[in-house]
């Protein structure tokens, strides 16, 4: 009888990739697959170890696994991810009820490993560069949509960031694999396709010897039942012209670019390892919006960095109140071992980061309230995701609006859509940054 496998997989779509081609690993060796990790024989957590609230995360998740192990309803728990890969000698030593830790450069060998925990305690943890950068893959997402990984790891060093300890430098994926890839998804069923690494826009520097994102998505945009085409995770250095008119030109790409800034402070910014300052940031923002009109512009923020001062804070609360992004997530900065930034002196004391954070979604909050107001009478393109019972209406994803991290949609239709059906929505209401209409 086969053993059964499940997996509880955390952190970021680029793990969440990870997960899909390790299940599909055990699949093709003979294991049983289970929707549900509470109900398998081996209970599998794909941890992620960037910050402490998301190492808090996977720890409790482990820890909830446990318990049902103890119980004698699971037979082995299993820890892989960022976190096995970071925390290597002390996850069997703080959690003993673990039967396997393996870093990412097992991930090729899973089901061996898996084999092995079978019998005994084992812990794998070979060259990080070993881990396989595509593959068969048992999406965990609708068939409509989904992550297409393009690269692994990060070279920009930016001094609070434990990435490149944790995954290593940056590896590209061939453009035909990707493509190979792309099609494959496509021809299942999705719609829309959201290309993810640590840094998008670095793409084929290491193969090709250039900026090739801009190659890859006019290649990627000839797939004909491809409806949208997004990019995640682009460093705002290595934005260049050619991928602006790219974006603009291709009807495919949705008008939505992810540029996780980080602060705009010229003095903080340095001090992360990052470039520009404000007034630069400001003349990037206002140059795509001039190449692509139309655009959302998604940002991250950290508050609370070393040595950040009343004065560098104002200068990002006005640098956000200027620049009016359409969509905005700001975070407390988490000192994390082992990295420059935890070393520096001036260290923020944990309440003003969180509050300063506070601020910045509170101005955020008010600026999408008026943004979604700007949408009222309007129709726009929504794509279906499911129906929500106690609203009585569907709701779905306009092209302004990544899954899990942007708003939703809501609309009453006469006519019932499938998912993942893209329908016209006229907008009638905005509360609380999501739209609410009626199908056309």
């Amino acid at each position: 009888m086969a053993i059964k496998v499940g997996m509880v997989s955390l952190g970021c779509a680029k793990n969440q990739v990870d997960g899909e081609m390790l299940m599909a690993s055990l699949k093709n060796a003979g294991f049983e697959l289970s929707d549900d990790a509470a109900l398998a024989d081996v209970a599998i957590v794909n941890t992620c170890g960037f910050i402490e609230s998301a190492k808090q995360e996977s720890i409790d998740e482990i820890l909830e696994l446990a318990t049902l192990k103890k119980e004698g309803r699971i037979k082995k728990l299993v820890v892989t991810g960022c976190l096995a890969e970071r925390y290597r000698e002390e996850i069997h030593k703080e959690l003993p009820e673990v039967d396997g830790v393996f870093g990412i450069g097992a991930n090729g060998d899973i089901a061996a490993c898996i084999e092995s925990v079978m019998e005994d305690f084992t812990e794998c943890f070979p060259e990080k560069e070993k881990m396989p950068l595509c593959g068969d893959r048992e999406l965990s997402t609708p068939s409509y949509f989904a992550y297409l990984k393009i690269a692994e790891g990060c070279d920009n060093r930016c001094t609070y960031c434990a990435i490149p300890m944790i995954r290593g430098g940056y590896r590209s994926r061939t453009m035909e694999s990707i493509e190979e890839e792309a099609r494959a998804l496509v021809e299942n069923g999705a719609k829309e396709l959201i290309l993810i690494a640590q840094d998008t826009t670095r793409y084929g520097i290491d193969l090709y010897g250039e900026y090739s994102l801009a190659k890859l998505l006019r290649r990627l945009c000839k797939i004909e039942k491809l409806h949208w085409l997004r990019v995640l995770y682009c460093y705002p250095d290595a934005i260049t012209d050619e991928l602006l008119d790219t974006m603009a030109e291709e009807e495919k790409i949705v008008k939505y670019i992810d540029l996780p800034l980080q602060h705009a402070s010229g003095k903080i910014l340095k001090a992360m390892n990052r470039r520009g300052d404000r007034q630069s940031l400001t003349a990037l923002m206002q140059k795509i919006r001039e190449k692509i009109p139309n655009v959302t512009l998604r940002t991250t923020l950290i508050t609370g960095f070393p040595g950040e001062t009343e004065e560098d804070f104002t200068e990002l609360a006005e640098f956000v109140k200027d620049v009016q992004f359409e969509r905005l997530g700001c975070f407390a900065y988490s000192q994390e071992e082992n990295t420059p930034a935890a070393e520096l002196p001036d260290q923020i004391d944990e309440d003003v980061k969180n509050h300063r954070a506070e601020l910045i979604m509170d101005a955020q909050m008010n600026i999408m309230d008026r943004l979604g107001e700007k949408q009222v009478g309007r129709d726009i393109e929504v794509l279906t995701e499911g129906f929500d019972r106690y609203a009585e209406c569907w709701f779905g994803r306009s092209a302004m609006d990544a899954p899990d991290i942007d708003g939703k949609v809501f609309f009453s239709a006469e006519k019932k859509p499938y998912l993942g059906q893209l329908v016209t929505v006229h907008i009638d209401e905005a509360i609380d940054c999501d739209l609410f209409g009626t199908r056309v």
